[in-house]
């Protein structure tokens, strides 16, 4: 009886702890670049593609409102309570920290207690449209990797558009469309991104799913990037293998995620009726408590750590690699064309690591990565190796013996290893021996 109750339980919990945990625990696969191993060589460096942790991007964000007078408090001004649109004696001004809401309260730490939010001025000079541009810059390509999540401390729009830019914020592409009525506002029909499948993924859609005017109790409106990788990763994400190698394969999916830049357009705030009330204006503003957007660095499967110094993003490139996002070769390492990491073949992917140049072998010999020193010899400062005394040659590949002429039995040095011939081969073809290779 005892057993049967254990198992029982012990079957409730692995379902518990199945649902509580809907998403994998470990998202940051490919965290290592690179990791010694033993070979008959000796040890080598065996490289893999690699790419930085998920965080939250916001910390890292630059903001900016257009118009750039539009948040409230300066002049001082009354508005409309949340949830009571008549009671009309709250108070926004800038002069007053405790009653200024500038847009860096958009991104402070949740949770406070009454919480903290920018705010728009009101709709005062209604008819003219109360219209908002939010832009969120990195200055570094980044890729996204959980939903974008927008609390409002007012009514949600009733019309809003997020975009996307991949150059810095010279061109905008939409993301998505968000409206009570996306027909009347957008010309569009409304769907979800639970109408969408592997195969229109990348469609650019209008919901009213977000959208319900000013009296609803929910204040979230969500940009749904996990439910897009579900098609691909299934829908608790546990076939990661098979988004990544979507990704890899499929360029324009993996730029869908991408972005420099974001910008919420706030076109019509939340009316809650047919017509807007002329009488209460105060009521109609924009208000913000909280921003979400997680992703990492984009460094082509390059890197595992992007740092943030003087207000700027970097990777910290390996693979002979360089640059912001490690999209070229470092200086004598182009002996063949840059290309990004792959996530294949999974679980390590390919480095496609840089490799030196041939006109740089001669004053970057050897490196403890690439090129090693062998036969027991040492780089030195990269220009030479350090040979035993019974080796010669650039890498020590050589018996000092072969070029006297006396590796016999009786010079006790002995032939040349089986294989030399093999490695020596390469060499030439590295070096760009002009002649025939004479063993």
């Amino acid at each position: 009886m005892y057993l049967s109750r254990f198992l029982s339980i012990h079957a409730l919990w692995v379902t518990v702890s199945s649902v509580m945990q809907p998403y994998p625990l470990v998202w940051g696969h490919y965290d290592v670049c690179k990791t010694q191993i033993y070979t008959e060589e000796g040890k080598v460096w065996d490289y893999m593609a690699c790419q930085p942790e998920s965080t939250d991007m916001t910390k890292y964000l630059k903001v900016k409102l257009d118009p750039p007078d539009i948040t409230c408090g300066d002049p001082p001004e009354t508005f409309c309570a949340m949830g009571n649109p008549y009671m009309c004696n709250n108070e926004c001004d800038a002069s007053t920290p405790e009653l200024a809401h500038p847009p860096e309260l958009m991104f402070d730490f949740e949770g406070r207690h009454p919480s903290t939010f920018w705010q728009s001025a009101t709709w005062k000079e209604y008819p003219k449209p109360l219209q908002v541009n939010i832009t969120l810059s990195w200055s570094k390509t980044i890729e996204l990797t959980d939903n974008i999540v927008i609390t409002f401390e007012s009514g949600r729009p009733d019309q809003m558009i997020l975009e996307k830019s991949l150059d810095y914020g010279r061109t905008w592409q939409p993301y998505q469309y968000y409206a009570t009525d996306c027909l009347d506002a957008f010309h569009m029909d409304p769907k979800s991104v639970k109408d969408l499948s592997q195969h229109t993924v990348l469609e650019i859609i209008c919901t009213e799913e977000y959208s319900t005017g000013y009296m609803t109790n929910s204040k979230i409106i969500h940009f749904e990037i996990k439910d897009r990788f579900a098609f691909f990763a299934g829908p608790w994400l546990r076939n990661m293998a098979s988004l990544y190698g979507q990704l890899d394969t499929t360029k324009k999916l993996r730029d869908f995620f991408t972005v420099t830049d974001l910008r919420i357009r706030l076109l019509r705030p939340a009316v809650g009726e047919i017509f807007v009330d002329e009488l209460h204006l105060a009521r109609y503003f924009y208000a913000i408590s909280d921003i979400k957007v997680h992703g990492r660095c984009k460094c082509n499967l390059h890197a595992t750590v992007c740092v943030y110094d003087n207000s700027k993003l970097t990777c910290e490139c390996e693979h002979n690699t360089t640059g912001p996002d490690c999209g070229k070769c470092k200086k004598n390492y182009q002996g063949r064309p840059w290309s990004p990491g792959s996530y294949l073949p999974i679980p390590k992917g390919t480095a496609n690591t840089c490799i030196p140049s041939i006109s740089s072998i001669g004053t970057n010999v050897c490196d403890n990565e690439l090129l090693h020193c062998q036969n027991g010899g040492t780089c030195h400062n990269n220009v030479r190796c350090l040979c035993p005394a019974a080796y010669t040659g650039i890498l020590c590949e050589k018996l000092r013996c072969e070029e006297a002429g006396s590796c016999g039995s009786d010079s006790g040095q002995g032939a040349p290893p089986r294989g030399c011939h093999a490695l020596l081969l390469p060499l030439a073809a590295l070096l760009g021996t002009a002649g025939p290779l004479v063993i």
